[in-house]
């Protein structure tokens, strides 16, 4: 949310540009009243490009292009005007009705045009809301948070919301715990187009749900249970072993149709929605690709028990798995694989499908650290004092920071000491002071998993 001249705010809802994010990208235009369409000056128009147009289209929402990297001395910003027109955004200065911005975020230059055309643009269309009745607006994301319960990023885009009010949202309902915007500050009522996060609710929604305020909690209630029966679905079961991706690429080349029965957690529910699509439409003829059961959180025991029960693999996306969940499937041979980019996660997949997996890296843990107590030391960064539960602790392994089942980071442990001294190595059930490379947001109950990355061939027998 920006405050471009005095009581004149933007809020923006930014999204990814990876094919992957259609729905997240389709959504966006659904919840917004413009759409900067942003090309690279260098890149021209691509594919996702033109679906975000289409989306835009669809809702009926009128779009402004920015086009930026104009500080590059490759930059065709008239071959972009060029391009868009042929998709009928016609530029001003051409005789049509698109505004368009020549910007650079790296130099500072053609933001402040950029917004006061926003500004300007909202003005035409005579953007406006009543503030003074019931809130209701759209969940943009929402997440599980250990010490917070079920978190939802709500856009308000009617009414005032306060702390306090009782509220459905998609088949689940709650009462407004607390609310912070965008800033992580406090707040104690929200009015429209106002983005905020809350807390009260007694499950996770999907994003994208409609989001209202209510008189009372029977008639929240009443409304979750109707919508909840609406949606409730028939539990799919398969009894089978366990198997793996590349147990699944043997027997892919020898059936004329097999199925890939995925059990997928992530971190957020728009990530969850868009992988599930991009896992779900690998599908072909010969290969079907099921998604059994999808959900926000860390892999947990009854994920693991439902894929031994259903023939599945399990794949986490900026999650991990909880501690006696891992010692479970390693038990059972259920395979779980962890992922951060949409890409490999999507490539391992199809590899599966067609039965060719490349030889991969192999992750060995070596070693599991909970912070206890954090020191800021100047010139060196934030040093974990902490306690090592499992393995053991290596000078420059890798190292994973984890914070309620989810990867907050990754990269290399930069400095280990016992005492003030500087250790090659320590054993479990020793405490040791601990600093991460380029990473100093460390807080107290932090989970450090530390690894080896093995390169291995792929068997095929």
């Amino acid at each position: 949310s920006v405050e471009v001249s005095e009581g004149k705010k933007i809020t923006f809802i930014d999204t990814p540009g990876h094919a992957a994010f259609t729905a997240m990208r389709a959504r966006g235009a659904r919840v917004t009243d413009i759409v900067i369409l942003v090309v690279a000056a260098d890149d021209g128009v691509m594919p996702q490009t033109l679906e975000a147009i289409n989306h835009a289209k669809a809702a009926q929402v009128p779009i402004v292009v920015a086009v930026n990297k104009i500080d590059k001395n490759d930059s065709k910003p008239d071959r972009i005007k060029q391009q868009l027109s042929e998709h009928g955004l016609h530029p001003e200065e051409w005789g049509g009705e698109t505004m368009y911005f020549n910007v650079s975020a790296l130099k500072q230059i053609g933001i402040k045009e950029l917004l006061e055309g926003v500004l300007l643009q909202a003005e035409v269309k005579e953007l406006k809301s009543n503030p003074d009745k019931r809130a209701k607006g759209t969940v943009i994301e929402a997440k599980q948070d250990k010490g917070r319960g079920t978190v939802a990023t709500i856009l308000v885009q009617a009414g005032t919301m306060k702390v306090g009010d009782l509220f459905v949202t998609g088949a689940h309902y709650g009462r407004v715990r607390s609310m912070l915007d965008f800033h992580g500050s406090k707040v104690e009522e929200a009015g429209p187009s106002m983005p905020v996060e809350i807390t009260g609710l007694n499950g996770v929604p999907e994003a994208g749900d409609d989001f209202f305020v209510v008189e009372d909690e029977a008639t929240a209630r009443r409304v979750s249970q109707s919508r909840a029966e609406k949606l409730a679905r028939e539990e799919r079961s398969l009894a089978s072993g366990p198997i793996s991706l590349e147990e699944f690429a043997r027997r892919a080349n020898n059936m004329a149709a097999a199925e890939l029965n995925v059990i997928l957690k992530a971190d957020v529910a728009g990530s969850l929605g868009a992988v599930k699509e991009s896992i779900e439409k690998l599908s072909t003829a010969k290969v079907k690709v099921r998604v059994l059961h999808s959900a926000v959180g860390g892999v947990n025991e009854s994920d693991v028990q439902l894929a031994m029960a259903s023939n599945a693999v399990i794949v986490g996306f900026g999650v991990r798995a909880e501690p006696r969940a891992m010692s479970e499937a390693e038990k059972a041979g259920i395979e779980i694989r962890f992922y951060r980019i949409i890409y490999e996660l999507i490539d391992d997949v199809k590899k599966a499908m067609v039965g060719l997996l490349d030889p991969v890296k192999s992750e060995i843990s070596t070693g599991r650290v909970e912070v206890r107590e954090t020191f800021n030391v100047s010139k060196i960064g934030t040093i974990a004092g902490c306690y090592v539960l499992e393995g053991v602790v290596k000078r420059s392994s890798n190292i994973r920071v984890v914070r309620d089942s989810r990867v907050i980071y990754e990269g290399r442990l930069a400095s280990l000491k016992r005492f003030k001294d500087d250790a090659r190595e320590v054993q479990a059930g020793y405490e040791c002071g601990i600093s991460i490379e380029r990473f100093n947001d460390l807080k107290v109950g932090d989970i450090f998993e530390i690894y080896e990355i093995k390169e291995s061939e792929a068997s095929l027998d």
